[in-house]
């Protein structure tokens, strides 16, 4: 095995290695490390490396595999996106205005994979404030996605997903609050959770917010699984984090499954590489003996009039406005363009947009009690250039000009329904190059059964996912 295939096992392999004493923590994440000089020059999926204090964590690890006293994760490496806490570093959301003091507590999440044994060796890029499906700031500038250079790996967790495409880390954390998690995982070919709103704990003030979640992104199911047996449940300084704990399976019974599906969600067009690529992954449900069946959801133009709502009445939207005052000069255009936002919205807004939330889930509701799951795509387009502009004039998608910040995603509106499990998986690669991806979404609450049709999907084309063999082609082999 090359440095390079070392590099591409999943979290589960390399845990089992360290297990049976035949890879070294230190060894790993040195294999790691050299990845990183080589490839992350052309990615730039990192703020902040702690190589040192990471090699000191896997010297400590593998003693521990020594004498038999290691804990779940113990000494894998798992980058953390730059917007989660963690006690000693510096937290800046792709900010100026932010991260001028170590925080002096994780939040919640993190604190449990530390507390399992996992290392944190970089922070990982994200656009300012999160705010966008691109990943570039002022602050650390433009993030690629290892398939091409020229196109971005989606946002706002992009550095957590090119760093695990490029085999930088095993597994990484991101927060979704309208697709944060599952667009640059379609970018990048990878697996990606949305779990249901408070599953996994979360820290102030994004734990108040119900379209906010955070989880995982990874190269496989299994691995995402085993990130979510570690961190969700129940934390005392979480009080909207759920009170039951989810066990996930490891691996998928093979079941054959009722799905439901929409290429479009009925209002959005749909790019043809994208369409070609989400019928062909239908079919390999048909294949696994499922019953596939399209539906209408009845869903127009009016569900992204009521997230942007929604978004820029809560601190997402509020703090690029108080920022503006004293840091606009270093903010991106589409955080200034947040802040304006943000300063004209009516005090009725949200709560007109609950009216479309309510209408939403009449129909969703419908469709997830006759079915096991629904699908559709995470992206109406294969890829977006890696400095796309967000509130640019003139993109389009299938020859129809969209809005540039909303009208290339199927995700915000699953957080809008921010109790249905969704996650994205690969279908396939577009004309760039760049993979695509599908959403499976389900019933509210009910974890599993995501897991259980993505389990079955993962068996049938293995080949899609990022477990060792395939590689991206836009950085070195």
């Amino acid at each position: 095995m090359t440095e390079n295939d070392l590099c591409y096992l999943s979290a589960r392999d390399v845990l089992a290695r360290f297990k049976a004493r035949d890879l070294s923590p230190v060894a790993y994440l040195e294999a790691l490390i050299a990845r990183t000089e080589a490839v992350n020059p052309s990615l730039n999926a990192y703020t902040e490396e702690f190589f040192d204090d990471a090699l000191i964590a896997a010297r400590k690890a593998e003693a521990t595999y020594a004498n038999g006293t290691a804990r779940t994760l113990e000494g894998l490496p798992v980058a953390v996106k730059d917007a989660q806490r963690v006690q000693g570093q510096r937290t800046t959301q792709g900010s100026w205005s932010m991260g001028h003091e170590v925080e002096t507590q994780s939040d919640p999440m993190i604190e449990r994979l530390l507390a399992a044994g996992a290392i944190i060796p970089a922070r990982t890029t994200t656009p300012e404030f999160c705010l966008s499906g691109v990943c570039r700031s002022e602050r650390f500038g433009v993030t690629r996605n290892p398939f091409n250079l020229d196109y971005s790996p989606g946002g706002s967790s992009g550095g957590s997903a090119a760093a695990l495409a490029a085999g930088m880390v095993p597994l990484a954390t991101g927060t979704d609050i309208g697709g944060s998690i599952r667009i640059p995982a379609s970018a990048c070919g990878l697996v990606g959770y949305k779990p249901p709103h408070g599953r996994n704990p979360d820290g102030p003030p994004a734990n108040f917010d119900r379209y906010n979640h955070c989880g995982f992104l990874s190269r496989s199911v299994a691995d995402c699984a085993l990130g979510q047996n570690i961190v969700s449940g129940p934390h005392p300084r979480d009080h909207d984090s759920l009170r039951d704990r989810v066990v996930l399976p490891l691996e998928g019974r093979g079941r054959p499954m009722k799905i439901a599906y929409s290429m479009d969600l009925g209002y959005l067009p749909i790019d043809g590489d994208v369409r070609d690529n989400t019928l062909a992954a239908l079919d390999v449900f048909r294949q696994a003996g499922c019953d596939v069946t399209p539906v209408e959801l009845g869903w127009d133009q009016r569900v992204d009039r009521a997230a942007m709502q929604w978004y820029l009445a809560m601190h997402f939207g509020r703090a690029p406005l108080w920022a503006l005052e004293e840091y606009g000069d270093g903010m991106t255009d589409y955080a200034i363009a947040t802040a304006e936002a943000a300063a004209r919205l009516g005090p009725d807004d949200v709560a007109r947009s609950w009216e479309v939330q309510h209408e939403m889930y009449q129909r969703m509701g419908a469709i997830l009690d006759a079915a096991d799951v629904f699908i559709c795509p995470t992206l109406s387009v294969g890829c977006v250039r890696a400095d796309h502009d967000p509130v640019g004039p003139g993109f389009e998608v299938a020859g129809q000009e969209v809005d540039p910040e909303y009208g290339w995603v199927l995700t915000h509106q699953f957080n809008m329904l921010h109790n249905c499990p969704v996650m994205s998986v690969p279908t396939g690669q577009g004309r760039h190059g760049v993979p695509t991806g599908m959403q499976i979404v389900g019933p509210t609450f009910d974890d599993a059964r995501v897991f259980e049709a993505a389990y079955l999907y993962e068996k049938m084309v293995p080949d899609l996912f990022l477990t060792g063999v395939k590689r991206p082609g836009g950085v070195a082999q």
